[in-house]
């Protein structure tokens, strides 16, 4: 394991020991505990940006998309 300093607010730091001690464990495993579900969340739930780039991934197989857009774009302009 690596160890790591933080600065925490006292205010924080005391809602920490408080809640340490509710949990009747050390605050360096509930610090880890806690890392460890805000990792897994973030992990687990990509952005919906994310989400939607990994759904759409290859639809268009052929030709230049960008090339594509541009054609339909001149399309408009001659409305």
């Amino acid at each position: 394991m690596v160890r790591t300093v933080i600065s925490l607010d006292a205010d924080d730091k005391a809602w920490l020991d408080r809640k340490a001690k509710q949990e009747r464990m050390p605050m360096t495993r509930l610090v880890r505990r806690a890392i460890k579900r805000m990792r897994k969340e973030s992990e687990g739930n990509p952005s919906r940006f994310d989400r939607l780039l990994q759904e759409t991934v290859g639809m268009r197989k052929l030709g230049d998309g960008l090339r594509y857009q541009r054609k339909l774009r001149r399309e408009w302009d001659r409305k």
